[in-house]
């Protein structure tokens, strides 16, 4: 067989392509059992965190980042829309030129790629968006004419390091040195969310100081809440009294705030002392947690109004579709740097080891349609379509997504009746 090289000049090893490299196992470095560095988190543990991660070992913070996913649930939220909104655009994949050759790579690339389930692989894939990179393993079946992924998992990203040597390549963790990935075997997605090293741009790291801070001010809120939820219960008993009697006492005052019923001798008294100021010290909590929260959601979604969390309950509608256009600016980025490596990690192998590489390839191309104003076209057809302009009646029904009327039906045409 051909030696056949990757982008990067390196030979393939064909007995690789269907062997896991990159799976879990309880005796390797590589288990599905992890730490949780949000247990306990500190300003000084955190900070200390994110410098090592910085350093080549990055272990702690992907597992806090893994944290930060289950535990925050409005970062949860953000991170998925953002995800989702990628991942469930239309994908087409456009030849190279029109000769036959181009065109039949063209149509293989469609036959193996745009299948059921491709949305699933893409959200996988855009797990990077939180910790910066993501890799998925491609496991290719080489039994047939055609050879094809079967499966193309998510590893998780603790199992992967970056070289020290410039901070972006990403390296497999294995006993002893890690080691490098094994050509055309790895999907590895790096978005340039900011400029710098991957680990440094990753939405979990610019939202982990308002998580950390989030815990604290949850925290002293559910103290809070157990504190004044109910008022202070005061027992007052009359000098001289027996230590016995004062221990009902005592017990009663604690059943009241379990079992909100006690008994007590005649003459004892119990009080409940309610806080005067315990609405405005609640709100103080609210106010600093969702001030977090709409940091967190600036990060993500790069606005706030779309998500219902702006300060003061919305806005007009003219703001909206500005801040729904700064959405749209991060959506089409996403969307760019998703082809970008689906075309350098998945096109690419597919015609090379099934027809031979290539001086040209195949483009996979992830479409973001810009959102329409139909009340003004509306508008525009009414005005100009009386002064002589002809439509075509499809064009117009694809715009306001109207299905063509059957044969027979009642219609409204878009020119006058003569």
């Amino acid at each position: 067989m051909a030696t056949i090289y990757d982008a990067d000049g390196n030979p393939i090893d064909f007995r690789l392509l269907k062997t896991e490299l990159a799976a879990p196992s309880l005796t390797s470095v590589r288990q599905i059992v992890a730490e949780h560095p949000s247990t306990g988190l500190t300003p000084e543990s955190l900070g200390r965190l994110l410098r090592i991660s910085e350093h080549g070992d990055p272990l702690a913070y992907l597992a806090l980042a893994q944290d930060m996913e289950e535990k925050d649930l409005n970062y949860r939220a953000q991170l998925q829309t953002r995800k989702l909104a990628c991942a469930g655009l239309p994908l087409t994949v456009e030849a190279a030129s029109d000769s036959a050759e181009d065109q039949a790579d063209a149509d293989l690339a469609r036959e193996v790629i745009l299948q059921e389930g491709v949305e699933d692989i893409l959200t996988d894939i855009l797990d990077a968006l939180g910790k910066g990179f993501s890799v998925c393993e491609i496991l290719w079946d080489t039994h047939g004419k055609v050879w094809v992924p079967k499966a193309i998992p998510w590893r998780d990203p603790r199992w992967f390091l970056f070289s020290l040597d410039d901070g972006w390549t990403v390296l497999l963790r294995d006993v002893g040195l890690p080691q490098p990935l094994a050509p055309y075997k790895f999907i590895v997605h790096r978005p340039k969310l900011k400029s710098g090293i991957p680990i440094r741009g990753g939405l979990a790291r610019a939202s982990a100081w308002s998580y950390l801070f989030a815990n604290y001010v949850l925290k002293d809120w559910v103290g809070f809440c157990e504190l004044f939820g109910q008022p202070i219960r005061v027992g007052k008993y009359p000098a001289g009294i027996d230590e016995d009697k004062i221990e009902i006492l005592r017990s009663a005052v604690r059943n009241i705030g379990t079992d909100a019923a006690a008994i007590i001798p005649d003459g004892m008294l119990i009080e409940f002392v309610q806080a005067a100021s315990k609405g405005e010290s609640s709100g103080l909590y609210e106010k600093l947690l969702r001030f977090l929260d709409e940091r967190v959601t600036l990060a993500v979604l790069g606005q706030t109004l779309t998500s219902g969390q702006t300060r003061g309950g919305g806005g007009s509608m003219a703001l909206g579709q500005v801040h729904n256009m700064v959405r749209l600016d991060l959506l089409k980025a996403d969307a760019r740097q998703l082809a970008f490596t689906l075309n350098r990690d998945l096109v690419r192998p597919i015609i090379d080891l099934n027809r031979g590489p290539r001086e040209r390839y195949p483009k996979l191309c992830v479409h973001v349609e810009e959102p329409e104003d139909l009340a003004l076209l509306a508008d525009s057809l009414a005005k100009l379509v009386p002064l002589g302009l002809k439509v075509e009646q499809s064009v117009v029904r694809d715009r306001f997504g109207f299905p063509d009327p059957p044969k027979g039906a009642e219609v409204e045409l878009l020119t006058p009746p003569m």
